[in-house]
């Protein structure tokens, strides 16, 4: 399939979620810079509204909603951020949210997912709970996909125009992590839409690499993520997401865990800021 997000899309997104989400900063780090040899800027989503990009994406696809399928109520897959992006946003909009979580989640996040409001159904796996989720919207609900959505896609999105607008000069490279790829296309639409020459590179943790294995074999491939990057465990890419990363992406790196975890400890004791 083709892409199908543009950066219209993702524009009037941006414009849809404004005074909802918060406007996150992105400032030149001085620390990174020397460590790198180059110059480099970064974009601190950490301080979003639930802690994560996800809220943008979550926001977008409910205001598109009528009034009839928010009272519906709405169903998701998440063993993380997106569930408390949407228990978040749902609670916000007054909508029922039902998120369904891998067992193996960790407890903290069924906690907040569930004291934001959200009721929380645990199955075998993700695999497992995204059946489940079909089952739900087959029965009326209206399932919010974590990233194969074009409406989640757009909103994410918004972060890529602030991040081009707050740089203060043309970039050169810009590295984005990848779970099933949806942040990652619609930050690359909206990038490489203001910029063409704009070279993006995605990153995926070992473990979790359910985009470089759909990648080599041409379609979406089913996997059991086993990286210490939970965040990035998509069991899945799919054929959206695959024409995104086909469209924007120069590479993707793949990082080792141990890689990943020395890297984050050195940001919170040099940078002061704590990464996912």
């Amino acid at each position: 399939m083709n892409f199908d997000v543009t950066l219209g899309d993702i524009q009037a997104a941006a414009a849809r979620i404004a005074g909802k989400i918060r406007r996150t900063p992105t400032f030149y780090s001085a620390g990174l810079s020397a460590r790198l040899g180059v110059e480099t800027v970064v974009k601190v989503e950490s301080l979003q509204l639930g802690g994560s990009f996800k809220v943008r994406g979550c926001f977008n696809k409910l205001m598109g909603l009528s009034e009839a399928e928010l009272a519906r109520g709405v169903v998701t897959v998440s063993g993380g951020n997106h569930a408390i992006a949407v228990a978040l946003v749902a609670k916000t909009m007054g909508c029922r949210a039902l998120v369904l979580m891998p067992k193996t989640v960790a407890a903290f996040n069924i906690e907040l997912t569930r004291s934001l409001g959200a009721e929380v159904e645990l199955c075998e796996d993700a695999i497992a709970a995204f059946a489940k989720a079909d089952d739900y919207a087959a029965r009326g609900m209206i399932h919010v996909h974590s990233y194969d959505d074009p409406a989640i896609i757009a909103g994410h999105g918004s972060l890529g125009l602030e991040m081009n607008n707050d740089a203060g000069g043309r970039l050169d490279h810009v590295f984005i992590s990848i779970g099933g790829g949806g942040f990652a296309a619609g930050v690359g639409a909206a990038m490489k839409g203001l910029d063409p020459a704009l070279r993006i590179h995605g990153v995926e943790t070992e473990g979790a690499t359910a985009m470089t294995q759909a990648l080599e074999a041409g379609k979406p491939v089913a996997i059991r993520p086993t990286s210490i990057a939970r965040t990035l465990g998509a069991p899945f890419a799919t054929e959206r997401t695959m024409a995104a990363a086909r469209q924007f992406l120069e590479d993707i790196v793949i990082v080792p865990d141990a890689e990943a975890v020395r890297e984050i400890t050195w940001v919170l004791q040099n940078g002061r800021v704590l990464l996912e």
